[in-house]
């Protein structure tokens, strides 16, 4: 294996794995991350579809009761329909946008100066809730009903331009529909999984004519990292959020991208080359 490509391979994985469920924009970080790195070309588009696919089962091992659960209740238990009923129609927003919209926001958004642009007006949308009165309807991912789970898949949606966070936009989206801090936080979890494994899937079906042999050492290598650094993201989020809300993400998000802004506008960086 080539040690600069497993190296590369090592950072990609550990930057999807700790990013994919703080609402901080996994794919704005790949992209960035990918920039910097020469890793930006269509293969390296199906390397990434590897890592996050390791993130995704981080979250199937973390939740292995309630998903198997959910699977062997789903033709008489009552709870484990509405869960799964919840997930598809959360599912369907952005799936649907996905397909009609998905190849024009790959061409003009899949950038680091816009990725670094949603990055900030995320965060101010972070600010703006967090300073909001939180009425909380919902206290537990049970209590939700198809209502609720179409409002959070709609919010998804704003997922689709990269840099605004799969999960900021379900977390944050679900705070704002009445769930409180935690249940937002473990549905969006839930919520990773049928939307990964479906994008996922597309995209490698399509470029699956890419891959070679050579190929099977880095992406090992990315998908173990990635789903190890996940694993421990979702359990230190957990812990974290029954003391603290998100402001810090947001500020974060905020110094990230004017950084990005900065270093392209001074040409520091020259972002659209990977240099």
């Amino acid at each position: 294996m080539d040690p600069v490509a497993a190296l590369k391979a090592l950072v990609m994985g550990i930057v999807e794995g700790l990013t994919e469920f703080l609402p901080i924009s996994s794919t704005g970080h790949l992209i960035l991350a990918g920039s910097l790195l020469g890793m930006d070309d269509d293969k390296s588009k199906v390397f990434d579809i590897v890592i996050q696919t390791g993130a995704m089962l981080a979250v199937v091992w973390e939740y292995r009761r309630r998903f198997l659960g959910a699977v062997t209740g789903l033709a008489t238990n009552r709870a484990s329909q509405r869960f799964v009923m919840n997930l598809v129609v959360a599912f369907v927003p952005a799936a649907v946008l996905g397909l009609i919209f998905g190849k024009a926001i790959k061409s003009h958004l899949f950038h680091p100066v816009p990725v670094a642009v949603a990055f900030i007006a995320g965060a101010l949308v972070i600010l703006w809730v967090e300073r909001r009165s939180h009425r909380v309807r919902i206290e537990h991912v049970d209590d939700m009903t198809w209502r609720d789970a179409l409002k959070v898949g709609i919010a998804q949606s704003f997922a689709l331009i990269p840099g605004t966070s799969r999960s900021g936009a379900t977390i944050i989206g679900g705070m704002l529909f009445g769930l409180s801090r935690r249940a937002a936080t473990e549905f969006s979890f839930f919520l990773a999984v049928p939307t990964l494994v479906a994008a996922g899937a597309y995209d490698l079906i399509r470029n699956r004519h890419l891959l070679q042999a050579a190929d099977i050492g880095p992406f090992a290598v990315g998908f173990v990292v990635s789903f190890v650094s996940a694993f421990l993201c979702i359990r230190w989020l957990l812990r974290y959020i029954a003391t603290h809300d998100f402001t810090v993400f947001a500020w974060y998000r905020i110094a990230f991208g004017l950084i990005v802004l900065g270093t392209a506008y001074s040409g520091l960086v020259d972002w659209s080359t990977g240099s």
